[in-house]
């Protein structure tokens, strides 16, 4: 396998960064290069980008907001619009609606209840680079940690993200409100997911389970082979 090229972006607040670059290091056998948000620019030949869950400036404003506005974010726009994959988690996730890569919006879960815990997802879309790895209509299990995880769209782009096969994943069971349920969704080429839950809390069976692990070898695999 030739040398998979990663990168974790840290924010002021991000708490799940050690746990993104562990995970990527676990199944990759590579170490990712670790970013600061004030970088204006990336490393070069980047094969994966990760946003990773926390608190990015302490959710002052809109969760994700101003780390949408980040000196790297500028950076990292350009590469996922040349196709460069980019994942992120939680206030990834947030900060990717932000900045405009994904639509919708990420609002306060229903009864305003932070919620953490490991949920049951079901598999959407197998035919990203993020879930090849997994059976379509499958059932997961993955954690979650969030206040602000109910996803919002208007009718007419929940509409079209069904149609285009771009919910990647969905709650098994009606957890914060979310929009038909969508717990993560791709961007229109494809390269890149949003997701509340936590693949990266999801490798060792030593830590809870491994369903997570697969999102990883998914993407190693298909970016650099086996």
């Amino acid at each position: 396998m030739s040398t998979f090229r990663a990168a974790v972006v840290t924010f002021p607040g991000s708490n799940c960064d050690r746990d993104m670059a562990d995970a990527l290091e676990k199944v990759s056998g590579a170490a990712p290069l670790r970013v600061w948000h004030g970088d204006a620019d990336l490393p070069e030949r980047l094969d994966f980008i990760a946003l990773p869950g926390g608190f990015s400036y302490g959710d002052y404003l809109r969760s994700g907001a101003i780390a949408s506005r980040s000196p790297i974010m500028r950076a990292v726009v350009a590469a996922a619009e040349r196709g460069v994959p980019v994942l992120g988690v939680c206030n990834g996730f947030q900060v990717l609606t932000e900045a405009g890569l994904l639509p919708g919006a990420l609002l306060r879960n229903a009864e305003m209840r932070f919620v953490c815990r490991e949920v049951p997802l079901r598999v959407e879309n197998t035919s990203s680079l993020f879930t090849a790895a997994y059976e379509a209509g499958e059932t997961i299990r993955i954690p979650v940690a969030h206040h602000d995880g109910n996803y919002f769209a208007d009718a007419a782009t929940l509409d079209r993200l069904e149609g285009e096969g771009r919910v990647a994943f969905r709650y098994a069971e009606h957890l914060n409100g979310s929009a038909r349920d969508i717990a993560g969704v791709l961007s229109e080429a494809g390269n890149v997911l949003g997701m509340m839950p936590h693949p990266e809390r999801a490798i060792e069976a030593a830590h809870g389970g491994v369903d997570g692990r697969r999102l990883f070898e998914s993407a190693v695999r298909g970016l650099v082979g086996a």
